[in-house]
């Protein structure tokens, strides 16, 4: 299989990237890591005319604390944020996800920014970053603007981000004392897509009792959904097995999963529930250790 004829350009800066976009239009395409561009290419499922390369641009990787946020770099790879001190410290659910992406060669050449704005239904940074409340900085031609992770993402590979913009850093506020975060997810045994997968961010109260409860699901839609009636089934009672398992049972209401010929609907909303309740737990485990 091979791609269409296209041609190539080196972007050394964001101002740049963006000049091109702009240039280019509909025709250009950016690369970041490629492990989704590239085979869609090959597959003749994208054909740009115009590749503009994202990794000659100085200043998009790396993880860095930025006063109470955690700032990475859109172009840091799946393998940096798993390996990051500070991920590690303050963000396990992240490590979580960005562990159980692909393969050691994916790991090691795929983006954050480039899965982010890919968009595809089946990643994982998407559902563990809206459970995290992260947002996302948009360069357009001048200045830059913020999305939330909530308001980022619009349809199947569908964004907020405008044909002109470049996804710069990915920004996610520290967790308050007395919160775990955690992911994890049911793969497609054949290509490590999400079958289903759940993210949870819980603030666990001295008394016991959740304090904040945030938690979004993967494969039950175009994108991450978050589970709003367990979220408030949890608020304010006690983090106990009976209360989580009551929650995470109303985590695949009002969502409307399309069956394959690997999981049906029904078994979707089943899985859900039940990776609901471990991703809840496991970030409660981490809240009551922290």
């Amino acid at each position: 299989m091979f791609p269409a004829s296209f041609g190539y350009v080196a972007a050394h800066s964001v101002e740049e990237a963006v000049q091109l976009l702009t240039k280019h239009g509909e025709d250009a395409k950016l690369l970041a890591g490629g492990h989704s561009l590239i085979p869609a290419m090959k597959l003749r499922l994208a054909s740009p005319r115009t590749l503009i390369d994202l990794a000659t641009v100085p200043g998009l990787r790396g993880v860095r604390m930025d006063g109470n946020t955690l700032a990475i770099g859109a172009l840091t790879v799946y393998a940096d944020v798993a390996s990051s001190e500070l991920v590690q410290k303050h963000l396990p659910g992240l490590v979580d996800a960005a562990s159980v992406i692909g393969d050691v060669q994916v790991r090691n050449r795929g983006t954050i920014g480039g899965s982010i704005a890919h968009a595809d239904p089946g990643a994982d940074f998407p559902v563990i970053l809206t459970a995290l409340n992260a947002s996302f900085v948009l360069q357009p031609r001048s200045g830059s603007r913020t999305v939330a992770a909530d308001d980022f993402f619009i349809d199947f590979y569908t964004t907020a981000m405008a044909a002109n913009e470049v996804l710069t850093e990915i920004r996610v506020p520290l967790p308050m004392a007395g919160s775990g975060t955690a992911y994890v997810k049911l793969p497609h045994p054949a290509s490590g897509y999400v079958v289903v997968s759940a993210g949870a961010l819980i603030t666990r109260q001295p008394s016991g009792s959740c304090a904040l409860a945030r938690v979004a699901l993967g494969g039950l839609g175009s994108g991450p959904v978050r589970a709003v009636a367990t979220e408030t089934e949890l608020q304010g009672k006690p983090l106990t097995p009976e209360v989580i398992a009551a929650a995470a049972a109303r985590a695949a209401e009002e969502t409307d999963p399309e069956g394959d010929t690997y999981a049906s609907a029904e078994y979707k909303r089943h899985v859900a529930i039940v990776y609901t309740r471990r991703a809840i737990e496991a970030a409660v485990q981490r809240a009551s250790a922290s």
